[in-house]
């Protein structure tokens, strides 16, 4: 796994700010790889109010 996050480093956002604690930052809980390899979902959680967000990357030259 660690081979395919460093391929695709650029591909995860800066960082996700909670909506509800309005201004902490979230980390990424689990990331999740798509069967194509073209898209990955991110999961973000509040370390306050641990509510989770969930965004899918797609990679930059596959973009249309």
């Amino acid at each position: 796994m660690p081979a395919y996050i460093h391929h695709h480093e650029d591909a995860e956002p800066a960082f996700i700010i909670c909506p509800i604690c309005v201004g902490l930052p979230m980390y990424v809980k689990d990331v999740e790889p798509h069967w194509s390899m073209a898209k990955i979902d991110f999961t973000y959680e509040c370390s306050d109010c641990g509510m989770e967000i969930r965004q899918t990357v797609t990679k930059p030259e596959l973009q249309h």
